[in-house]
């Protein structure tokens, strides 16, 4: 078997946006550590991990001792090679849409090779359209639709437990092949915010009704996984449509006249 430090399951961020009640902080720790997942990240949480999250962790307590808490959500995707967002609800843009066992296959295929994370949005209203343009597929618990509403933390069970599931199947799998250099989630942020701000300076988009189109962009190039040097390659392109970079840089000297004996 992997070594556990060592293996994806070390590698995979469950990243929590947002949540209100500090007990499911602890109850998604207690899930994780079930199922061997260690590495929990908080973004803005309503209130820090408190005796409340330790008693309902029943013994995860120091994967709470452990989790880093960052201010927003780009910050705690940073490295990611792969982020998948759970919600509940569709949205007026798709995004690819799998199910948790197809979420974890996707997951553990990157996390062979580097960080990758699944995203937990609000316990009142999940992921934001905006939180949600930042990862590359969204993950859906095929509930009842009648009772759909899934508790924070018996979500985070269902995706830890197929996670975990997948991963043993996949234990005496042959090596993966070398992995593409993957541009991480912060590479992309910068790349989306050229791209936004290109289309704006060459008069394509509309400052007031930009976000929807800038939503279905980001698909577009989610979908398509560039790796770093695809993304230079894009970045440059958008530079000269900005006007960054001379039309003639390219231009070869002409070849001097035969010189008259």
């Amino acid at each position: 078997m992997t070594d556990p430090e060592t293996s994806p399951l070390a590698r995979i961020r469950f990243v929590l946006v947002e949540t209100t009640h500090t007990g499911n902080i602890g109850a998604v720790a207690r899930a994780m550590k079930n199922m061997g997942l260690r590495r929990l990240h908080l973004v803005s949480p309503r209130q820090p991990p408190d005796a409340e999250a330790i008693a309902r962790a029943s013994g995860a307590d120091d994967l709470l001792a452990a989790a880093e808490v960052h201010p927003d959500l780009v910050s705690a995707l940073a490295g990611c090679r792969r982020v998948i967002g759970s919600s509940a609800r569709h949205r007026a843009v798709a995004w690819p849409l799998v199910e948790p066992p197809a979420a974890a296959r996707l997951l553990l295929e990157e996390a062979r090779h580097g960080d990758v994370a699944l995203v937990f949005g609000r316990e009142c209203s999940g992921l934001s359209n905006d939180e949600l343009a930042r990862c590359q597929y969204l993950a859906h618990i095929p509930t009842d639709p009648d009772f759909s509403s899934l508790n924070l933390a018996a979500a985070a069970q269902v995706f830890a437990y197929e996670l975990r599931r997948v991963w043993l199947e996949q234990a005496d799998a042959a090596p993966a092949a070398a992995p593409r250099d993957l541009a991480p989630s912060e590479a992309l942020e910068g790349f989306f915010a050229h791209l936004d701000q290109t289309l704006l300076d060459i008069g394509f988009a509309d400052p007031e009704q930009s976000s929807k189109l800038g939503r279905r962009l980001r698909r577009l190039f989610q979908r398509a996984e560039p790796d770093r040097t695809e993304l230079n390659i894009l970045r440059g392109i958008l530079s000269a449509a900005q006007g960054r970079k001379s039309p003639g840089r390219f231009a070869r000297a002409a070849a001097p006249a035969p010189r008259e004996e």
